[in-house]
C-alpha cells in the first residue's frame, strides 16, 4: 500500500492515478493551506518594482492566493517587470493570472535549477519579490542577494499542519499494510517522523520512502530512514513514474 501525504487536491489526484494502474494507494494529507500574512501588503510590494525588476512565484498556491488578493483589492499585476516561476505548472498559473509570459527552468523544479537561468545571473541592483508560503526558497533568496539583488519575500499562503493522533494514525497505516511513503517537503517529513510514537518509529523508518529532492533524501537519512529514492520532479507525473519502478 502506497501512502500519499501531499495536500489536497494533488494528493487525491495521485491516489486516483495509482488506483487506475492497479496499485493500492491511500491518502492522508499532512498539511492544509490558509491565507498568508503578507497578502494585504502585496500591492504596495509590487508598486515598488520598476522596469527590469522581477517577480518569482515559488509555487502554484502562491500564485492562486496572490491573484485572489489582487482581484479583491482591484489591483493589476505590473507590466514592466519580468515574471519567473519554479516550474512549468507554476509558470502556466502565473501567466494565466498576470497575462504576461513567465520564464521557468527546464528539468527539476528546485531552486538550484532555477538559479542556472541566464536571466538570473546578472541581477545586481534589481528588486526581486518572491511569492511563497510561510518559509522556503531561502537558498534562492540568499543566492540572488549574493548576486547583488534586493530580495523580498511575500508570504501569500500558510501551510498548516493537520492535527492527528500519532498512535492512532500509525496503527491505521499498519493495518492498511502501508509499505511505501510519499513525502514532498521537509516540513512534512519531519511532521510524520514526530507523529510516530517511539513504539512505531522502527516500523516507520523501514518503510520505502519517495521524496522529491536530494536535500530531502539527506534529511531522511539523518532521521534514520533506510530505503529512500528521489523522484525526477515534484509533480504527480514524476511521482507516478518513480512509484512504478520503486
Amino acid at each position: 500500500m502506497i501512502l500519499v501525504t501531499r495536500p489536497s487536491p494533488a494528493g487525491e489526484q495521485l491516489v486516483d492515478q495509482l488506483t487506475a494502474l492497479g496499485m493500492d494507494a491511500c491518502h492522508t494529507p499532512l498539511i492544509s493551506f490558509a491565507r498568508g500574512k503578507d497578502l494585504d501588503s502585496l500591492p504596495h510590494c509590487l508598486d515598488k518594482l520598476g522596469p527590469g525588476d522581477m517577480v518569482v512565484a515559488a509555487s502554484q498556491h502562491a500564485v492562486y492566493y496572490a491573484q485572489e488578493a489582487l482581484l479583491q483589492q482591484g489591483y493589476a499585476w505590473p507590466e514592466e517587470v519580468a515574471y519567473f516561476a519554479i516550474g512549468k505548472k507554476t509558470a502556466c498559473a502565473l501567466e494565466e493570472a498576470t497575462g504576461f509570459p513567465a520564464l521557468y527552468p527546464q528539468g527539476r523544479e528546485i531552486s538550484e535549477q532555477m538559479l542556472k537561468l541566464p536571466q538570473l545571473q546578472h541581477v545586481a541592483g534589481k528588486n526581486i519579490v518572491i511569492l511563497r508560503g510561510n518559509g522556503g526558497r531561502e537558498l534562492l533568496a540568499q543566492t540572488l542577494t549574493a548576486r547583488g539583488a534586493k530580495v523580498r519575500f511575500c508570504e501569500c499562503y500558510q501551510r498548516v499542519p493537520v492535527n492527528y493522533d500519532g498512535a492512532e494514525l500509525c496503527e491505521r497505516w499498519r493495518k492498511l499494510s502501508v509499505n511505501t511513503l510519499v513525502i514532498t517537503s521537509g516540513e512534512m517529513l519531519q511532521q510524520v517522523y514526530n507523529l510516530a510514537p517511539e513504539r512505531y518509529r522502527s516500523w516507520l523508518l523501514n518503510l520505502k520512502l519517495l521524496v522529491v529532492s536530494e536535500r530531502l533524501a539527506e534529511q531522511a537519512e539523518d532521521l534514520g530512514w533506510l530505503r529512500c529514492r528521489v523522484a525526477d520532479n515534484a509533480d504527480n507525473g514524476a511521482l507516478l513514474r518513480a512509484l512504478q519502478s520503486f
